[in-house]
């Protein structure tokens, strides 16, 4: 048995017949350990994840470590505000994300710009428009109001986030999410 190290914190999620679902999860690792009490589970994680009879199942008592992919971040440089906001990365660095991926945006210093979970709908790679040769961004996130005038901060983080969702057919009982890597 491998040894493994919690990252972040620990979700519990009571179980029943029907489907419960985590908050959104800033991925810091490559995986999930699952713990299903009471009954076991089905767990599907993703997006908007909703589990079936299909999904991977975890029994009762039995831990299962899931693999989740890798780990995707980028430091932000430029942040574009509007009725979507659109994000700069820095020159040369490119993009970690897919289209569709749901990313969580954390900004030191400005938290007023700070979104979690919105969901990335282009990725613009284009050089030297009006300037940029930065890879640029564009997720579904309304940020014209409530923000600073200008992007001043020293540090910000784009980061995947996922959720986490577990169904039983059998009863009530307990799941525990918890992010893991193997040390």
């Amino acid at each position: 048995m491998a040894a493994l190290k919690p990252v972040g914190i620990n979700t519990v999620l009571s179980t029943s017949t029907g489907v419960t679902t985590t908050s959104a999860i800033s991925q810091q690792s490559d995986a999930i350990r699952v713990v299903a009490e009471g009954a076991g589970v089905f767990v599907a994680i993703g997006t908007n994840p909703s589990p079936t009879n299909e999904n991977y199942y975890v029994s009762q008592n039995e831990p299962e470590t899931i693999t989740i992919g890798p780990i995707t971040s980028q430091r932000v440089v430029g942040i574009t505000t509007g009725s979507t906001t659109i994000i700069d990365f820095p020159e040369g660095t490119g993009c970690p994300f897919a289209i569709g991926d749901a990313v969580t945006l954390t900004v030191n210093g400005q938290s007023d710009y700070d979104f979690t979970h919105k969901i990335l709908t282009d990725v613009n790679t284009t050089s030297n428009v009006g300037g940029y040769y930065n890879t640029r961004v564009t997720i579904d996130h309304d940020s014209s109001t409530g923000n600073p005038a200008t992007f001043t901060a020293p540090y910000a983080e784009l980061r995947k986030s996922i959720k986490v969702a577990v169904k039983t057919n059998s009863g009530t009982g307990t799941a525990f999410i918890q992010q893991v890597q193997d040390s």
